[in-house]
């Protein structure tokens, strides 16, 4: 299998909902990092960080919400998964779709670095009260 249909097996077990399948190609020390300003920024270290930091998160803030990508481009160890990510969350009910880049690094046929690349600003508005324009997070 090569790194892209790895990367593209990663987002077949997103679009299945299935976590494990989402979390297979990942090494036990893999980096993760989500861009500044994205509600979930930061670098996570292994496996059950970026389910526990990211995946739970999103499953409890956002309704529908989905990674939809367009390409895969095969670079060999380094992959790039271009979409666009949308849901609406459920503190504001308010609905956001922004482009999305995700650079996956692979080793050996597992992924050791994930970096996103998104307009954090679609995704922050989204989590403001639209009365107040105040954010919704602690």
């Amino acid at each position: 299998m090569s790194n892209a249909e790895i990367i593209r097996s990663h987002y077949a077990a997103s679009d299945r909902g299935d976590l494990d399948g989402m979390l297979a190609p990942l090494a036990s020390d893999v980096r993760w990092t989500e861009a500044a300003g994205f509600p979930y920024a930061g670098t996570y270290v292994g496996p059950d960080a970026v389910a526990a930091n990211v995946f739970a998160r999103l499953q409890e803030d956002w309704d529908d919400y989905t990674v939809a990508i367009d390409e895969v481009i095969d670079g060999g160890d380094v992959v790039v998964g271009i979409g666009t990510y949308s849901g609406t969350n459920r503190a504001t009910g308010r609905f956001f779709a922004a482009r999305v880049a995700h650079v996956w690094r692979l080793k050996d046929a597992e992924v050791v670095a994930f970096e996103q690349f998104t307009d954090t600003e679609m995704v922050n508005r989204a989590l403001r009260d639209p009365s107040t324009g105040s954010g919704t997070r602690a």
